[in-house]
């Protein structure tokens, strides 16, 4: 949207430039050779810069950008020969380019040299007061002509910015994320290996002991399962409210008597998250570390903090009561707000976790601020530049009014003095300001009125006001939408019906129509360019919770898809081992070192998701599939057509599906019959998952997000995802994906 609005006023200002001189030319004699001369030298002028040095993605140190360059002097210097008067105003593009185009301190010698050339052809033309009018405005043009042409890259370049911030952003949300797997995955993990290889050999010579092993094992695979819920889940806003009410439900299920006190208080939701967070960690570790028998639980306010207390009896084995840094991790999120965190083990027994966080804490994160500090450089550089726009072309007001001293005098002079600089205080001190009240605003525009009209009305000189431009583009940036281009066009309208009553004659009232909609538009472009550039600045932090918001939900859904299905498979085989144990101790040992490597696959999950997407094998999956069914005493019917052509990322995500609906079938379905089916044709590839054990709808609302998750992975392909019951009494997971 910026670079537009960019591109549409560059365009209407340089043509108001170059209209200009074609009216002069026209004036001073309009034979057709003056008329195609003119007009191929003005095109060439109005290409160069519209093509070439107004683009963001132009290479302005290039030899093309040197050569254009050259080409223009020669077209703003050349004609001045043949168009003396009309070509006046052309230097202008020369200087703004040389500051495009030229290095360093070279630029602005030439910038300088430029407008003193433009001034030294009107010597013994002018006296000095007009003189130094057209270097003045040889300057400020230059100026003009160079914002506007770079203030469209600026955005660009802050735009990228915006995406490097988010992409940062999401680096650091990944390594929270991996952290957290770590604390909540890694030892759970790491538990049932180490276990499944004792229990793997203690059968058949210590089975009780492998039954008690692995009847553990089943539990931390229970556990592990809770925790991909609990990682996935924690990326969104907790309830308070929720957790206190599970807190209570489960230390009560327990046995554990619980005395709880929650005074309701006004919380931000970052502060209600991260007291959530710390209710559910501590009742964890209690029920995961401690032999407590009771505990308390308060939850108060005082003043601006809000904090939380849970106390129990049952000090932890370990001095932390953490398996891994899950404590560290509260500290880190409590902080992370202004608040603090207190573990304390007392030598009477009782274990206490208090935390303080403030009720509204402040909405930056202070870990971000270092790597934006840098970035504001490119909004001084716009205002600075209005500001000179803004104060030369007052200069350059004062300076035609100075040039009519015979008919205005000393008063008139000093009243356009002063109108203008009445007015350039009025535009920066208020009218380019970010956000301007309706009623600062409207004031604003009645003191432009009066410096523009008063002065015009009092000695009947339209070039004693002050700038009448500024009033036309104050009223489009302050007024609403709709009226506020009336008003601009009313304006302009206005300053030329002002210069034809007063005997102007139609070059100068011409004059008058462009310079008024030049300087409303400059004006204009210039301020809101400024303040988009503010408006990215202040959008960079959105934008980048945007993107960790998406990565969020990749985190979510690759936890769900991958891990668990893998604790669920190490469940449903840890299940059938421990049935296996006594009566053949040879398969049992066999499903042991299944169990094995799917504990080891998961761990490397754990550092996958973290890291980025883990390509699923197919092929791999399938096996995976077929043997898993198998082990469950599902009788499973495969057919599967060459899928060796499909594309990588239709293979991962029809992976995903197989592996999703025989997690679903076994989590969720009593069945006894399975057929997986995939057919693929030139434009199209199906795969079927049909079973014969329908859920219930209890069961089916315990299926989380995980047919969601596959809908979004197919239909970013392009396909479809179908899911329910069919005539047949069956249930059928189908996935259609198009091949491109």
């Amino acid at each position: 949207m910026s670079r537009r609005l960019a591109y549409v006023v560059i365009s209407v200002v340089f043509a108001g430039y170059l209209a200009n001189a074609f009216f002069y030319v026209l004036q001073a004699g309009a034979t057709p050779a003056r008329i195609a001369g003119s007009l191929a030298c003005l095109l060439s002028i109005g290409y160069l810069q519209l093509r070439v040095f107004s683009r963001p993605s132009a290479d302005l140190r290039s030899a093309k950008a040197h050569l254009a360059l050259g080409a223009l002097a020669l077209l703003v210097f050349v004609p001045v020969l043949f168009f003396p008067n009309a070509w006046a105003g052309m230097p202008g593009f020369l200087a703004g380019s040389a500051l495009l185009v030229l290095p360093g301190r070279v630029r602005w010698f030439v910038f300088g040299a430029v407008a003193l050339a433009n001034a030294a052809t009107k010597i013994g033309q002018y006296e000095i007061g007009l003189l130094s009018y057209y270097l003045v405005s040889s300057m400020v043009a230059g100026l003009v002509v160079y914002g506007l042409s770079r203030l469209p890259s600026l955005v660009k370049q802050l735009e990228s910015a915006r995406s490097e911030l988010a992409d940062l952003a999401v680096s650091q949300e990944r390594l929270r994320f991996a952290r957290d797997l770590h604390d909540l995955l890694g030892f759970s993990l790491s538990a049932i290996t180490l276990k499944v290889e004792l229990a793997r050999r203690l059968i058949g010579e210590h089975t009780d002991r492998a039954l008690r092993e692995l009847a553990e094992i089943l539990g931390i695979a229970r556990e592990a399962l809770t925790d991909v819920r609990a990682v996935a889940s924690s990326y969104r806003e907790l309830s308070l409210t929720d957790e206190i009410e599970s807190a209570r439900s489960v230390l009560t299920a327990a046995g554990v008597t619980t005395t709880l006190q929650a005074e309701p208080a006004e919380l931000s939701p970052r502060s209600r998250t991260v007291l959530a967070a710390v209710l559910r960690e501590g009742v964890t570790n209690l029920l995961r570390h401690s032999q407590a028998t009771r505990c308390s639980i308060t939850i108060g306010r005082t003043g601006r903090t809000v904090s939380i207390d849970i106390v129990n009896d049952g000090v932890p084995a370990r001095a932390d009561g953490d398996r891994g840094s899950g404590l560290t991790n509260l500290a880190t999120r409590t902080n992370a707000i202004g608040g603090s965190l207190l573990v304390h083990a007392s030598p009477t027994g009782t274990y206490r976790l208090h935390a303080e966080v403030p009720a509204d804490p402040a909405p930056e994160e202070p870990a971000r601020e270092p790597r934006l500090a840098s970035l504001p450089i490119e909004t001084r550089f716009a205002q600075v530049l209005l500001t000179a726009v803004v104060v030369g072309y007052g200069v350059m007001a004062t300076t035609l009014a100075a040039y009519d001293y015979a008919t205005v005098g000393a008063p008139g002079i000093a009243a356009a003095a002063v109108s203008n600089v009445v007015i350039a205080v009025l535009v920066l001190g208020v009218v380019s300001r970010p956000h301007v009240p309706p009623r600062l605003g409207y004031a604003a525009l009645a003191g432009l009125a009066v410096c523009v009209y008063v002065p015009q009305f009092v000695f009947s000189n339209p070039y004693v006001g002050g700038v009448p431009g500024f009033l036309a583009g104050s009223a489009a940036l302050l007024l609403p939408r709709r009226l506020n281009w009336v008003a601009f066009v009313a304006v302009v309208a206005g300053q030329a019906v002002i210069a034809r009553a007063v005997g102007e004659d139609n070059v100068s009232v011409e004059y008058f129509v462009i310079a008024a909609t030049n300087h409303g538009l400059v004006l204009y472009a210039l301020t809101r360019l400024r303040s988009m550039v503010t408006e990215l600045h202040e959008a960079r932090e959105e934008l980048a919770m945007a993107a960790v918001t998406q990565e969020r939900l990749r985190f979510a859904r690759d936890l769900h898809d991958l891990l668990g299905y893998s604790l669920s498979a190490i469940t449903l085989k840890s299940e059938l081992t421990h049935r296996l144990a006594t009566i053949d101790p040879g398969r049992a040992r066999q499903e042991l070192t299944e169990v094995l490597e799917i504990s080891r696959q998961a761990l490397a999950d754990v550092r996958s998701v973290a890291l980025s997407y883990r390509e699923l094998s197919f092929d791999e999956e399938t096996q995976s599939a077929q043997a898993l069914l198998a082990a469950a005493d599902i009788d499973v019917t495969v057919r599967i057509d060459a899928c060796d052509g499909l594309p990588t990322e239709v293979k991962v995500t029809l992976a995903t599906v197989l592996r999703e609906g025989v997690t679903n079938l076994l989590r969720h379905s009593k069945a006894e019959h399975c057929e997986i089916v995939l057919e693929s044709s030139r434009h199209l590839v199906t795969m079927d998952i049909v079973n014969d054990g329908i859920p219930t709808n209890d069961q089916r609302s315990r299926d989380g997000s995980g047919i969601g998750n596959l809908t979004t992975r197919v239909r970013a392909l392009g396909g479809d995802l179908q899911a329910g019951l069919t005539p047949e009494r069956t249930y059928r997971l189908r996935a259609e994906i198009p091949i491109l």
